[in-house]
């Protein structure tokens, strides 16, 4: 025991400056990512300066005045202090998201709303954006006290989100902004049964978990992300505790009270009871909602399967789906009994639902914008199942939800325009626009099907956000509702004949229905047998059976049955109800309870706003480490993420100098635009026998083009520029009688090309993938110089799946009599101290390969979740002319060989660090460095904060 207590005591003064370095607060930022095009505008209020396109205006005042009523309501139970945040609307892009983040301060939401229902909810997506995410931005404002204030202070925006990460649990973040959106309004994820399906499966299996696990998920086994235990057990403790809790923990725990364990030591402090006793009970408060749930226990060694999603009947006896496991992309798979054959992996998808008709397959696959990072678009794929070919038939569409007309010519979309409109459209499958239904009844439409050739039937939202089935005329849009509005999600439809068949909530279970649209009249659709997982989703009709997906411990799985065994019930008005609470009385017992119905649309003034506002905004110091490279720099980003500049200082191991400069980049416009200014100390080269030393001053500007051509399968990016170096340089005493001090110019040209295949949850690398990159580096004037470095990394699958093989050459020429010193990059083989040479060339071989996945953790301190080993050798051949005093050139292999084992964890129960030991066996002698031909390494993350 006193063994085990000073190894808790020492151990996080070794994590803690590593965590450091190894941090991400980053995002899902895009630098650059909006054309210059676009015209902006600005509401200001003192919580919040709402940023966004032009012509979305009112988008934008609804999340000013939401904003603005909500905070003097809610702040009481998250803390009274207030910084003005920047919200910008991002209307280009596809994903629905939202984010709030530190260094720099700033929000951002995606509008473009999902078509699941189910998982996020039917509320307007601005308001749900609204709710959600300002909460994240009361917790940082009231998270920056005691040592996070400190913090704050010596790394600035950086430093205080270093400090919240390491005190309070990502859990409690995202599970507090749930509770938020849920008490606010009458709907949000904590009364919707989908969110918790992920325990109710692992309950049901019998698969009780421990904390650590829950925590940090697992490679082998499913386990839900942080949100659901984060709601369970924020919304478990106002319950039990008060609406302050909360506040009090959260101060304590961001301000380090108590030392390590901040937020356990709190939780024991205002609650009275141990840390592991208040989850467990938090969580039994939901079993206890939720013990009804039929159990399916399985075997104790079983794993995660795959999920089989959206099945669709090709005959009574043949179903087509699709199959995710974690070993390999998700693709199209055929059912025949119980015999599986794939078909085709899918194209980049945002989620797995597809359409069939009479042989083919019609989906939505996601492509980003050539250049633009925010624009990213959702197109039409039609793959052929007989030779599992396919091919798109929209571009730069955003599409969702296609599905096939009953002869197979026609398609109907939903579609979301930039401006948030919902449009339905009618497309021949050659992708041809046919018409577009208007929209009299402002509706968000979802799922969308044929009903005979001129009506459709869709889920669809009214503009407070409640859902009901429509019947819609093709020729007026003009839309017939079929069952009441509530705020009960539905979706998943498909007809068959006169029915349709679709999903929708039912108190705390998403039921399966069919509604039959000649007499209207609605049935609840229940299995006499066995049903498999929780929910009842993506119907699927054939004459004689019926299929449905439920979740499970191991995947979602689908379950089938003959119509006649189907038992209904009549849906009548009994089943128009609210959604549950889910047992959490707290939700309603203030005045801000459901205070999103009662947020007045003020008028508030509509000012532009300066694309050039805050270009200098300096937000953290960050230390950095890419070895070779070790910097420590201040860092600024202004609010639209269009320039960055930094004020640095960097190491360079390789050569041993040390550099301070100034940087800063411009990315509004097609090429970046970066300009600079360096002053480096102890620069060297090796000369004929000895090394040569000189500072030089260096001032810089260029242009880059970053491309992304990523479609289908495959992600691919060119990235080509040039910039162009003035540099004076000053030999330092010693050298400078040898050489006189001199200026020169030169151009650093370069290219990189990346392509590589989708990657499954466990694979280490694309099973193929190509990484191209040509750095040419010339002199203008001042004297004649040149160097060329060549890289390429090539990946082929292994021996069997997960397995990789990775084959890197290199090459590294410079000009005969070189008067300029470039820096050297060259990868060096493994193991040696490495030189700049004037012909370097180099092969690796690598082989990469998992071998365990331990599933197991310390203290809630690290967490192992994945062992792998790599095999390596490396093949250098170096030369070089006039290299000893006597003019005598240099020739020699630099070859090495060895193993490393890489340990992918987390830390604190959400920092992913992945870092490794590597063993190298020097075969030739290190002619730049130390004795011995053993040489063990650490091998560092790359990447910092």
């Amino acid at each position: 025991m006193k063994k085990t207590s000073a190894v808790r005591k020492i151990l996080p003064t070794l994590l803690l400056p590593a965590l450091l370095f190894t941090v991400t607060v980053a995002r899902s930022q895009e630098f650059g990512g909006n054309p210059p095009s676009i015209k902006w505008k600005q509401v200001n209020t003192p919580a919040a300066r709402i940023i966004f396109p032009a012509g979305m205006d009112s988008a934008g005042l609804r999340v000013a005045n939401i904003v603005q009523q909500m905070n003097g309501l809610i702040k009481p139970t998250i803390g009274l202090k207030q910084k003005q945040v920047s919200i910008v609307l991002q209307n280009q892009t596809t994903i629905a998201n939202g984010y709030v983040g530190l260094a720099p301060f700033r929000s951002e939401f995606f509008l473009t709303p999902e078509q699941n229902s189910f998982d996020i909810g039917s509320l307007p997506w601005a308001q749900q954006l609204a709710i959600h995410e300002f909460r994240h931005v009361q917790q940082y404002n009231n998270f920056n006290v005691g040592v996070s204030h400190v913090l704050h202070i010596l790394f600035g925006e950086g430093g205080q989100a270093l400090g919240n990460d390491l005190s309070v649990p990502n859990w409690f973040f995202e599970g507090d902004a749930v509770f938020n959106e849920t008490h606010v309004s009458g709907q949000g994820r904590g009364r919707l049964p989908w969110f918790f399906n992920g325990y109710r499966a692992l309950w049901a299996a019998d698969r009780d978990y421990s904390y650590m696990k829950l925590r940090n998920g697992s490679y082998v086994d499913f386990t839900p992300d942080h949100y659901p235990l984060g709601y369970m057990l924020v919304s478990y403790g106002r319950e039990k505790y008060g609406d302050n809790l909360w506040k009090n923990v959260t101060h304590d725990a961001a301000a380090f009270k108590g030392g390590f364990y901040p937020f356990q030591r709190a939780i024991n402090k205002y609650t009275g009871t141990d840390f592991k006793t208040f989850t467990n009970n938090g969580l039994s408060h939901f079993k206890e909602v939720f013990k009804d749930d039929e159990k399916t226990p399985a075997a104790k060694n079983k794993h995660f399967d795959a999920d089989r999603e959206y099945p669709a009947y090709i005959n009574d006896s043949t179903l087509i789906y699709m199959k995710s496991p974690y070993d390999h992309i998700p693709a199209f798979v055929i059912l025949t009994g119980n015999r599986e054959r794939k078909i085709s992996t899918r194209s980049s998808s945002l989620d797995n639902y597809f359409n069939y008709h009479d042989g083919q397959v019609v989906y939505a696959t996601y492509r980003p914008d050539a250049r633009w990072g925010y624009r990213n678009y959702s197109e039409l794929m039609i793959l052929d199942i007989a030779s599992g070919k396919e091919h798109r038939i929209t571009q730069k569409t955003k599409y969702f939800s296609p599905a096939f007309s009953p002869d197979g010519k026609r398609i109907v979309v939903a579609q979301v325009a930039t401006s948030g409109a919902s449009e339905l459209h009618l497309l021949n499958t050659d992708g041809q626009l046919i018409k577009v239904l208007p929209n009299p009844q402002h509706l968000f439409y979802t799922y969308p099907q044929f009903y005979g050739d001129d009506q459709l039937v869709a889920a669809v939202r009214n503009p407070q956000g409640k859902m009901t089935l429509a019947l819609i005329d093709i020729a007026s849009g003009n839309a017939k509702y079929l069952v009441p509005f509530s705020y009960r999600p539905i979706g998943f439809t498909t007809v068959k004949n006169n029915d349709v068949y679709f999903t929708q909530t039912e108190d705390v279970n998403d039921r399966l229905f069919v509604l039959k649209l000649k007499d209207n009249q609605c049935f609840e659709l229940l299995p006499t047998g066995h049903d498999t997982g929780i929910g009842h989703y993506q119907p699927a009709v054939a004459n004689n059976k019926l299929a449905w997906v439920g979740f499970t411990a191991f995947g979602y799985q689908i379950n089938e049955v003959n119509k006649k065994d189907l038992k209904w019930i009549d849906a009548g008005p009994q089943y128009v109800r609210h959604l549950p609470t889910m047992g959490i009385s707290a939700l309603g017992r203030d005045s801000s309870a459901d205070m999103l119905t009662e947020v007045v649309d003020k008028p508030l003034p509509v000012v532009p706003y300066s694309k050039g506002h805050g270009l200098f905004n300096f937000h953290s110091i960050i230390p950095n480490i890419s070895d070779p490279n070790y910097s420590f720099a201040i860092t600024g980003e202004n609010v639209l993420n269009t320039f960055q500049s930094q004020i640095s200082f960097d190491y360079n191991r390789n050569e041993g100098y040390k550099q301070f400069g100034f940087d800063a980049i411009y990315g509004a416009l097609y090429p970046f635009i970066s300009v600079g200014v360096d002053y480096t100390l102890d620069r060297r080269q090796f000369y004929k026998g000895s090394y040569v030393y000189w500072n030089e001053t260096s001032v810089h500007g260029g242009l880059e083009v970053p491309l992304n051509f990523s479609a289908g399968k495959h992600s691919t990016g060119l990235t080509f520029g040039s910039d162009l170096y003035f540099n004076q340089t000053h030999f330092q005493q010693g050298n400078a009688q040898q050489f006189k001090d001199r200026n020169y110019a030169y151009l650093n040209n370069y290219i990189s090309f990346s392509n590589q295949g989708l990657v499954a949850k466990q694979n280490i690398y694309p099973m193929l993938a190509q990484s191209l990159s040509l750095n040419y580096k010339a002199g203008v004037s001042g004297g004649a110089a040149t160097q060329l470095l060549a890289q390429g990394t090539f990946y082929f699958p292994g021996l069997t799946t997960n397995h990789s093989l990775v084959i890197n050459v290199a090459h590294q020429q410079k000009g005969k009599n070189n008067v300029i010193g470039f820096s050297n990059d060259f990868p060096f083989s493994k193991g040696y101290t490495a030189e700049s040479l004037d012909d370097m060339n180099k092969v690796g071989l690598n082989y990469h390969f998992p071998f365990a996945y331990p599933d197991a953790g310390f203290g809630n301190i690290v967490y192992l979740l994945r062992l792998r080993g790599q095999l390596f050798f490396d093949y250098t051949r170096a030369t070089a002319d006039n290299f000893f005093t006597n003019g005598a050139g240099f020739k020699q292999n630099f070859r090495s060989t060895g193993a490393a084992v890489f340990f992918d964890t987390k830390f604190f129960n959400q920092n992913s660090i992945s870092f490794g030991i590597r063993y190298s066996r020097l075969l030739d002698d290190d002619f730049f460095g130390g004795t011995g031909r053993n040489r063990i390494e650490l091998v560092l993350p790359v990447t910092f904060f």
